[in-house]
C-alpha cells in the first residue's frame, strides 16, 4: 500500500528520466493528472494522456530530454502526509535561483509559485522540481 502516492508518481518520473525511458506509466487520480499537465506546459514532460476504462486508469507520461540528459533532474517532495507545509504568497520563493519549480495547490488548482504569486493565492507547497 502507498501511503504517498504523489511522491510515488514524482519518484517514478525522476528514476525513468535518470535511466533513460522514454515513458512512465502510473495509476491515475485528478490531482496527478493536474500535476501532470503543469508539467508538461513548463516543459519537463512532453506529452501526458489517461488511459484505461473506469477504476483502472492510468497515466501516460513522456520525458523530455536536451541530447542524452533529461530536463527533469531532480525533485524534492516538501508538504508530506505527516507533515503538511501551506504557505502564503508572500513566503514563495524561487528554486534555484528560477531554474526550477515550486509547485502549490490552491483553491484556484495547481499552479507553480510564479504563477500563485500573480494572483495573489497561498496554498500547500506540494514539491519542488529542476
Amino acid at each position: 500500500m502507498i501511503t504517498d502516492p504523489i511522491s510515488d508518481f514524482l519518484i517514478q518520473l525522476k528514476n525513468a528520466s535518470r535511466v533513460g525511458k522514454e515513458s512512465v506509466v502510473v495509476p491515475s487520480s485528478k490531482l496527478k493528472l493536474e500535476i501532470a499537465n503543469l508539467l508538461e506546459r513548463e516543459g519537463y514532460l512532453k506529452n501526458v494522456a489517461q488511459k484505461g476504462k473506469k477504476v483502472k486508469k492510468y497515466l501516460y507520461c513522456e520525458i523530455v530530454y536536451n541530447g542524452k540528459e533529461a530536463k527533469l533532474k531532480d525533485v524534492s517532495r516538501v508538504s508530506k502526509p505527516s507533515r503538511r507545509i501551506y504557505v502564503k504568497t508572500a513566503e514563495l520563493k524561487p528554486v534555484r535561483q528560477g531554474y526550477g519549480l515550486a509547485v502549490v495547490s490552491t483553491p484556484r488548482g495547481v499552479m507553480t509559485e510564479k504563477e500563485a504569486k500573480q494572483q495573489k493565492v497561498g496554498g500547500e507547497h506540494l514539491f519542488n522540481i529542476w
